[in-house]
């Protein structure tokens, strides 16, 4: 501690000067070969071409080692003072430009001027000390900004745990951005002209507020006793971007019973429009106190409040356009697309931890692919997004697929229906804290545009708050007019539901409408409405519990025949995949209208229709088709692409048809016993199968050793086959011979 306290800013200066000009690391594709990384971003500031100087720890760190781990602690424990240190060893390193400029932009000939006429005044006897209000700030020449980077191994720390001990140090913050201000300008350098004496003067401002210069200051007023007038230089004042964000914690990283906390963060130059609403982000900045203002500062006394002031942003999860792909995941990703069954090995990556449902991850999967968006020239869109609605008895694993997800799709909101209203699915008006304007606040489906929002126990949801959503699935705009605002903001949302039918458990003596109880305007809206039912099958059961069984004991999904895709990779699967924009070859057209007639006809038919069908359907069925091409990395869709969105239409219903066979013809047991002995027979291809065999081949279906008896008895005496004593059972060749 000691060391710190007799630490020299001035020599701390000359080292920060000696890691700039003196720090190499090896270039890239250059064996042997050191480059200085530093001298060249100040050479690219010098020629105006670039606008900052990132300064990584890892490289003080790496330069300093052990002998100066001193100085890099004393930066990260006081990272203001040293930004400002970086600062001045730049001006001292700044080379000289090697490009010429052609003109000069209005920044040169104001600063120009101004050291033209400083040097007359000091030629005139008049000599300005550094800190005369009338000299030339440091601050208004410069055209870069210093930016400090924690360490690459550090981890962000959690939101709440930030407190008074990290005060003016540098931390790393995750969390969610909530709400982000228009960019505006922020006054850096005040400047002001005399009426009298006619000298520049000029004040820096470093924090929120200021009060402006109104007599001139100089020695030449002050020597004539005139008190000169001072007049604000708007375009001889330096401003730079200021945005402001307020940043969430993760919802996995709250305590129970606790709300999430919220921290505002600060952004200037270069660093703005860097995030958005709804992205999540790791924030490095510095933790820095601000006193209240006005009446504020009268309720909340000695307290202040605190801000970061960041120092860069980072994005965990890149939307699909912005993700860079590196050379081994795309090799990888195109060797997958050669491989047999690539489209099923795709749906299985997704959750593998649940059991079954390889159609329904089919389905997402799709979801997450999307279809093509179409403009018309006339000005009409039609949506590319494919919304998807998950309906079922309880426990089959609905809301675990929204979760899965959401840690896939690179832009995610996650929402309930029961803790959703209406104003939090679209938007709020919000009053601003900074101008004190009404604000509009984008809700759920607002934050999710150009992502996936997945609102669970979506039947719970209130009817009122339910029609918001109506607008966004299909226009994919969310219309607001309230507090004298009145405008459209972009929702260009997929929408992924979860529901439970009516009654809780779907009822099989009811109708579907019935049981669905949502309104046919909002059904009609969604590519596919997926009905689950939870029915007992005891080899599906005995299947099921062995999953669950091995995943809670060993922590992970059981292993597959393949190696599975993990999320990032399925990401990059994703993102090449959208960059393919099918189009339905006219070929087909007469065979997917022809499709789309006959279902019309299937349902018109129907006394008791599983599904409401519109011109919508026809438009889902072109959705999931190109879906389906952009899979197989195909400018055209295909008839068997064609033939996939039409078979996962029949079986997201197929469940409840299996229910209608089995309460029509049920099975009786002793046909079901003699069935599964034959079909094990035919597929060893063996005459006799012994009675412990026969007792294996029941009981996963539920049946006792009296019903087998009785089997065994019945079918003996139709001389289908043959008893021993020991109840074994023999076939003749003849009577398998039909099979």
């Amino acid at each position: 501690m000691s060391a710190s306290v007799r630490a020299s800013y001035a020599d701390d200066t000359a080292l920060c000067k000696e890691f700039l000009e003196q720090y190499a690391v090896r270039a890239e594709g250059a064996r042997g070969r050191l480059e200085k990384k530093y001298a060249k971003v100040l050479q690219d500031i010098s020629n105006r071409a670039g606008r900052k100087v990132v300064v990584a720890l890892d490289d003080l760190e790496e330069y300093f080692g052990k002998e100066n781990s001193d100085f890099v602690d004393r930066i990260k424990g006081n990272t203001r003072r040293y930004v400002t240190l970086f600062s001045q060893a730049v001006d001292l390193a700044l080379p000289p430009p090697t490009e010429t400029r052609a003109v000069d932009d209005v920044f040169d000939v104001l600063t120009r001027q101004r050291t033209d006429t400083i040097e007359d005044n000091q030629d005139d006897g008049n000599p300005g000390s550094a800190n005369s209000p009338n000299q030339l700030p440091k601050e208004l020449t410069r055209r870069y900004e210093v930016l400090i980077v924690p360490s690459s191994l550090e981890k962000p720390m959690p939101l709440r745990e930030v407190g008074a001990a990290n005060v003016g140090k540098l931390v790393s913050i995750k969390g969610i951005v909530t709400r982000i201000t228009d960019v505006k300008p922020l006054i850096s350098v005040a400047t002001y002209t005399c009426d009298s004496c006619g000298f520049e003067i000029y004040q820096q401002v470093t924090g929120n507020t200021y009060m402006p210069v109104t007599q001139c200051p100089t020695q030449e007023c002050k020597t004539n006793n005139t008190r000169g007038s001072l007049f604000s230089q708007t375009r001889g004042s330096k401003f730079v971007k200021f945005q402001e964000l307020k940043i969430q914690e993760m919802s996995d990283t709250v305590p129970m019973g606790h709300i999430p906390r919220s921290l505002t963060v600060h952004l200037r130059g270069e660093l703005t429009r860097t995030c958005g609403p709804g992205d999540v982000v790791v924030v490095s900045g510095i933790f820095l106190p601000v006193p209240y203002t006005g009446f504020k500062a009268m309720r909340a006394g000695l307290t202040a409040d605190t801000f970061l002031e960041a120092t860069s942003v980072e994005q965990v999860k890149k939307s699909y356009t912005e993700q860079v792909i590196t050379t081994d995941t795309r090799k990888r990703v195109e060797e997958f697309v050669m491989q047999n069954d690539a489209y099923g090995r795709l749906a299985r990556s997704i959750a593998p931890e649940i059991y079954g449902h390889e159609d329904i991850k089919k389905a997402l999967l799709l979801l997450l692919v999307g279809g093509v968006t179409r403009q018309l020239p006339d000005g009409m869109k039609l949506r590319g997004d494919i919304h998807i609605c998950l309906m079922g008895d309880p426990g089959v694993a609905k809301s675990q697929l929204l979760k899965h997800v959401t840690t896939v799709a690179p832009r995610a909101v996650y929402t309930t229906g029961r803790g959703s209203s209406g104003v939090g699915l679209t938007a709020a008006v919000t009053k601003d804290q900074m101008s004190g304007e009404m604000i509009l606040e984008g809700g759920a489906l607002v934050l999710a545009d150009m992502g996936i929002c997945c609102i669970d126990e979506f039947d719970k949801m209130e009817e009122g708050d339910r029609t918001a959503i109506h607008e966004v699935m299909e226009q994919q705009t969310v219309s607001i007019a309230k507090a004298g605002i009145t405008t459209t903001l972009n929702a260009r949302t997929t929408v992924l539901a979860a529901a439970n039918p009516r009654w809780g458990r779907y009822d099989t003596r009811r109708s579907p409408a019935e049981n669905i109880a949502l309104p046919a305007a909002l059904l009609s809206r969604f590519d596919l409405m997926w009905l689950i039912l939870d029915k007992s099958d005891m080899e599906g059961d005995t299947a099921l519990a062995q999953h669950v069984l091995h995943v809670h004991r060993t922590s992970r999904a059981p292993e597959l025949d393949f190696d599975p895709l993990d999320a990032p990779t399925l990401r990059a699967y994703i993102a090449m995949s959208r960059q393919f924009n099918p189009s339905v070859p006219k070929a087909l057209t007469d065979y997917i209208s022809a499709a789309y007639a006959e279902i019309r006809n299937e349902e018109a038919s129907s006394e008791a229709p599983h599904s409401y069908t519109t011109a919508r359907t026809l438009l889902s069925i072109l959705r999931l088709g190109q879906a389906l091409a952009r899979l197989r990395f195909s400018e055209e869709v295909a008839q068997s692409d064609i033939d996939e969105a039409l078979r996962l239409m029949k079986m997201s219903k197929i469940s409840l048809y299996n229910d209608d066979r089995s309460t029509t013809a049920r099975v009786d047991p002793i046909t079901a016993i003699y069935s599964a002995i034959r079909d094990y027979a035919v597929r060893t291809n063996t005459l006799q199968v012994d009675y412990t065999k026969c007792v294996e081949l029941i009981t996963p279906k539920g049946y006792s050793q009296e019903q087998l008896k009785a089997c065994l008895d019945e079918y003996k005496g139709l001389n289908v086959f043959t008893v021993t004593e020991d109840y074994d059972v023999l076939f003749g060749e003849d009577d398998l011979a039909a099979y």
